[in-house]
């Protein structure tokens, strides 16, 4: 049976706002396209989109009914996760201001990170979980197998905007002074991001 039009246009909309929304894994995407370009950060890209739609597959399948917004659990994932996004962030402010460097000096950041950090996310998690108790029909895997479809293509659009706005910013980032305060903004904006997102699942 056809699932009602309405119910793809909500999941699409919860997929967007999700994913395009500013958080942990974008400013890493934006930073990265600004320093090393559009197609270099592709692999981060590309395992975030695939580390996001594993986890909420896990969530689906597994979890679903011992996970939700208040759960316990998501409040130790927030320290570990926060503490991780926060160490990126410190990375990124501490990163020598200049684009054109040696690779192995500053690698773009790869598929494997993207992955990781996605799985130590707590907005990642708290979107799974939420994604899944408004849309995954527990009498069906059908619902599940298309939201997450629908979420991994919508997922990989807005990341990847992400980078392509980063990738446009290069321009303004040739000189090492202003490329010294944007990694010192971006850098900043991810560790407060972290602290928040600590804060706000331990004070729940």
């Amino acid at each position: 049976m056809p699932m009602d039009l309405s119910l793809l246009v909500a999941m699409s909309v919860f997929a967007l706002v999700m994913s395009i929304s500013p958080g942990p894994v974008n400013m890493v995407i934006v930073t990265s396209g600004a320093q090393h370009g559009f197609f270099r950060t592709l692999p981060f890209v590309s395992g975030a989109t695939l580390g996001f739609t594993l986890l909420l597959i896990v969530v689906g399948v597994s979890l679903q009914e011992s996970i939700d917004a208040d759960s316990p659990w998501l409040k130790v994932l927030a320290l570990a996760g926060s503490a991780f996004i926060a160490y990126i962030g410190y990375r990124i402010a501490r990163a020598v201001p200049e684009i054109a460097v040696d690779e192995a000096q500053r690698p773009p950041p790869a598929f494997a990170q993207g992955f990781l950090l996605q799985w130590l996310n707590p907005k990642a998690w708290i979107a799974c979980a939420s994604g899944v108790s408004l849309f995954a029909d527990p009498d069906t895997w059908a619902s599940l197998g298309v939201f997450a479809s629908l979420y991994a293509a919508i997922c990989f659009v807005s990341l990847a905007a992400w980078a392509v706005m980063g990738d446009r910013m290069s321009g303004l980032l040739s000189n090492p002074r202003r490329m010294r305060v944007f990694n010192l903004c971006m850098g900043g904006l991810l560790i407060a991001t972290a602290v928040h997102m600590a804060l706000t699942q331990w004070m729940r």
